[in-house]
């Protein structure tokens, strides 16, 4: 249910944007939560924006939607109760951020530096999936931890225009950027949290730490043509 909130909150505020992006991101865990968390996450980021930058106003506000991968475990395992028959089980541990998003881009062009604000939170979640194993078919699926952590943090970026528009869209720019996000405290499961006694029973083991992430993206920006 936060999730599908979040989404609908989102999808309200961008089809009122004047500017609209997506971009494919990487992240890094960064103090704290790399001690905990040494891997590379990816996953995606969207964001729309009220209006678009003029030189009288180098400033927007909008929101922002992401969602990132921090670990997986993939594991065959026995049907119990069906002799030769296997399930395949996967565990992801994820974090959807959500942010109120705040620009200043001072320069106009073909090429457009920008620096930014964010300030939010980030529901971090881990589900397991079960799928037979021929067909790939779900068999069940559940949330096994989650929690939530406010964060804020601060990006810059540049913006190379690739397209004087279509229709619909006025401008269309190649968006290159970078941030870093400082989080609250909170608890997850890690791809070590997860263990199983002798009697086969399943045992959470929850990380707790501040939930800080650096993140590379690669994206398009659309500026939309006024209604």
């Amino acid at each position: 249910m936060k999730k599908v909130i979040v989404i609908f909150l989102f999808i309200t505020a961008t089809v009122f944007s004047q500017t609209g992006g997506i971009s494919l991101m990487l992240g890094y865990p960064q103090g704290e939560f790399r001690k905990n968390v040494n891997n590379m996450g990816f996953g995606i980021q969207l964001q729309g924006t009220i209006m678009e930058p003029t030189p009288a106003r180098p400033f927007t506000i909008g929101f922002d939607l992401g969602y990132i991968v921090y670990g997986q475990v993939n594991e065959r395992r026995p049907w119990i109760g069906f002799p030769g028959v296997y399930l395949n089980l996967q565990r992801t541990n994820s974090m959807a951020n959500f942010h109120l998003l705040m620009q200043i881009s001072p320069f106009f062009g073909t090429v457009r530096p920008y620096v930014e604000g964010l300030f939010g939170g980030a529901y971090i979640f881990t589900e397991s999936e079960v799928k037979n194993e021929n067909q790939n078919q779900q068999i069940a699926s559940s949330t096994n931890f989650d929690d939530f952590a406010w964060n804020y943090g601060y990006g810059a970026g540049i913006l190379f225009k690739v397209s004087d528009g279509f229709q619909g869209v006025s401008k269309l720019y190649l968006d290159l950027k970078a941030r870093y996000l400082y989080g609250t405290e909170a608890e997850y499961l890690t791809e070590e949290s997860v263990v199983t006694n002798s009697q086969g029973d399943v045992i959470f083991q929850p990380k707790k730490s501040k939930t800080d992430f650096f993140t590379i993206h690669i994206g398009v920006i659309a500026y939309f043509s006024s209604l």
